[in-house]
């Protein structure tokens, strides 16, 4: 018992100044760890006490040694397993919100296999946003019981009339569970719902895909436009940061024509260049305008990344100009833009290397 004694003290006093201590190296968390080991084979030897070993495990040294209860488990034998348990129960009674009790309470009932407890124990802390219940309807779904963790899952969904944020992964995994019981117009529903509450382009792109499925993406891609279009967020005035989802959804469908009629309202740079990147065929005299007016904005920085970038939108002027059939108008600007620039001989060495 001397040895456990000892083995509890370094670590209590381990924990009080383990914050202090630079471990990059990781030399102190091998010695921790050792001293756990140490820990371990002395319980084994002295019969460890359940009540004992709870102390430990919730005090504040833990966080050094990341003690592991279950690790004990042989030592304490199915008797002091449930003797274990009975005390951490009575911890988290104590302290509730408590990090180390729940933890501590976690692990025993798993190692029990005992579902219901864990639920009963995730059920009394629900975060609204869904993830305590996609928790629980995981658990359901490995012991078999897939019906409760459906039922689990769609009571962490906010009521459809909010806008209240959901964890994106609860909303996968219910549309995933309705597409393989082939109810495909929950899916569409739930999706519809998410972009309705987060006007995200991976929303856009989500109830397109679960439309796709049942063949209904047209009529669903118009209301879904128009909801984006409407979405105060969309006001964005030709910022040069910050474009709307409208303009990342036009685009991600490649509907180049209206992505040019939203264009001088809603999109930003990136958008702009996207744009311009998708149009140099179709559009080249459009696009070239944009590429023009970039090269201008990147004309005062300096550094190799605001130089990479011009030759890339200078190579996209290139192309415009080739299907304009109008490259002697190119070649001049580029002369002029190298004669003006010639100061930067990094530059000038980028746009050798690109062929400008």
């Amino acid at each position: 018992m001397q040895a456990v004694r000892l083995a509890e003290e370094t670590i209590r006093r381990l924990g009080e100044v383990y914050g202090e201590i630079d471990d990059s190296d990781g030399v102190v968390g091998q010695g921790a760890q050792a001293v756990v080991d140490a820990h371990m084979q002395a319980c084994r030897a002295a019969r460890a006490d359940p009540q004992r070993l709870v102390a430990h495990v919730l005090g504040d040294a833990s966080d050094v040694t990341d003690l592991d209860p279950l690790g004990y488990a042989d030592v304490l034998g199915p008797a002091g397993l449930a003797r274990m348990r009975q005390l951490a129960a009575q911890a988290l009674k104590r302290s509730p919100r408590g990090w180390a009790e729940q933890y501590l309470m976690e692990r025993l009932i798993k190692a029990q296999g005992d579902v219901d407890a864990l639920i009963a124990l995730y059920a009394k802390d629900l975060l609204p946003c869904g993830a305590t219940h996609l928790r629980i309807a995981e658990e359901l779904d490995a012991a078999g019981r897939e019906s409760e963790a459906l039922a689990w899952a769609e009571r962490g969904l906010p009521d459809t009339s909010t806008q209240a944020y959901v964890d994106g992964r609860l909303v996968d995994y219910l549309c995933a569970r309705y597409t393989r019981a082939h109810r495909t117009a929950k899916a569409v529903s739930l999706r519809r719902d998410r972009l309705r509450a987060e006007r995200s382009l991976t929303a856009y792109q989500q109830l397109r895909t679960a439309a796709g499925v049942v063949g209904g993406w047209e009529t669903e891609r118009e209301a879904a436009l128009a909801l984006l279009r409407e979405d105060p967020r969309q006001e964005r005035g030709g910022r040069r940061f910050g474009g709307s989802v409208l303009m990342d959804a036009l685009l991600d469908d490649e509907d180049l024509d209206a992505a040019w009629r939203e264009a001088p309202g809603g999109a930003d740079d990136r958008q702009w260049q996207q744009l311009a990147d998708l149009s140099r065929t179709t559009r080249p005299a459009d696009a070239l305008a944009v590429y023009l007016r970039m090269v201008e904005q990147v004309k005062e920085p300096t550094g190799d990344r605001a130089y990479e970038r011009m030759a890339l939108l200078l190579q996209g002027a290139r192309d415009c100009h080739q299907a304009l059939d109008t490259m002697g108008e190119f070649t001049a600007y580029v002369c002029a833009l190298r004669a003006e620039l010639k100061r930067r001989r990094k530059l000038m060495t980028i746009l050798d290397r690109h062929g400008l």
